[in-house]
């Protein structure tokens, strides 16, 4: 565990290094991953060996972000779970100018999207063509 910490201390700092320079923004916030009580499970597998390990009510929150003025680099995600529902959303710039973002739900109705661009339907690429 101390040594993921230490990555993720160091990839921070590297973060915030290259920030400075390029003068880009860049964010994290993680909040999880359970919460009360666990519960052993126990199976068998095709072998007949028994399996043992332990379950949690999911919950946990996240979010992440850059924004890079120097190379145009802009996305970013952010996401919510409690159990089986899970509300998130992600935003990308692709390279033809257009910011996507994506807003999704999903629980035990399935998984819904909705895709909203920036600049319309406009699926050319950036290549000045016309979208397929």
């Amino acid at each position: 565990m101390a040594h993921k910490l230490l990555v993720v201390g160091a990839l921070a700092i590297l973060g915030l290094a290259v920030s400075d320079a390029h003068k880009a923004h860049s964010f994290q916030h993680y909040h999880g991953p359970v919460e009360g009580p666990d519960q052993e499970v126990t199976w068998q597998d095709k072998h007949g060996h028994h399996h043992h390990d332990y379950v949690a009510h999911p919950k946990y929150e996240f979010a992440y972000g850059v924004e890079d003025h120097h190379t145009g680099d802009y996305h970013g995600q952010k996401e919510h779970r409690d159990g089986k529902n899970v509300v998130g959303e992600y935003t990308v710039k692709e390279p033809g100018g257009n910011t996507r973002t994506v807003k999704y739900h999903a629980g035990k109705h399935g998984f819904h999207a909705h895709v909203i661009n920036s600049n319309g339907n406009d699926h050319s690429g950036g290549h000045g063509g016309h979208g397929h």
